[in-house]
């Protein structure tokens, strides 16, 4: 079902991600408030579509097809734009970097165990890994815009490593489980 709320959500993360893109050609600390706040809402829907998918049984393959591209696009675009923007040191590149690998290689495990009608389903530390690399996204977007002697830079970059070091953990788990699949096929 199209229409659904919880598939309505998952396409509003997909519609503001020119949004936050635009905001950082934007000048001023508003602007990084902005594209924060609306990252922030953007993520909330992530957990909240699925919520109510099963809440309301409206759970449909749509849904389950849109939801980790929507998720993807979103951190890829923030990623991209943290990184083109300077708004990340040159450390903080090879955690962005282990993140996107990770979303690739995930993402081409699930479209070829779809193949062989074989789920992947998303663990508990995959969900943690989400949560650590949304408040990091959310924490750079403001960066050096944060509250005076806050260091919100150095918190998001601390929080993407964390977010980096679950994302090998729980990408090397995908590998495992997909090459398990592939050594039947």
């Amino acid at each position: 079902m199209l229409t659904s709320l919880p598939n309505l959500l998952t396409l509003s993360r997909i519609v503001v991600i020119p949004m936050v893109v635009a905001a950082f050609y934007v000048e001023g600390d508003w602007a990084r408030w902005v594209a924060c706040g609306l990252f922030v809402a953007a993520a909330v829907t992530d957990w909240f579509d699925g919520w109510l998918a099963r809440q309301w049984n409206q759970v449909s393959a749509f849904g389950r097809f849109l939801d980790p591209i929507a998720d993807k696009l979103l951190v890829a675009a923030v990623l991209f734009m943290l990184v083109a923007f300077d708004r990340v040191g040159p450390i903080s590149l090879l955690p962005a970097l282990v993140i996107l690998l990770r979303e690739i290689l995930v993402s081409g495990l699930r479209e070829f165990l779809a193949e062989v009608r074989v789920g992947m389903p998303v663990t508990r530390l995959a969900k943690w890994k989400t949560g650590f690399q949304m408040v990091a996204l959310a924490l750079l977007l403001v960066g050096d815009s944060g509250p005076d002697g806050l260091a919100v830079r150095e918190i998001g970059e601390a929080a993407l490593w964390v977010a980096a070091v679950l994302t090998l953990v729980t990408g090397w788990d995908y590998l495992q489980s997909g090459l398990r699949h592939l050594k039947e096929q």
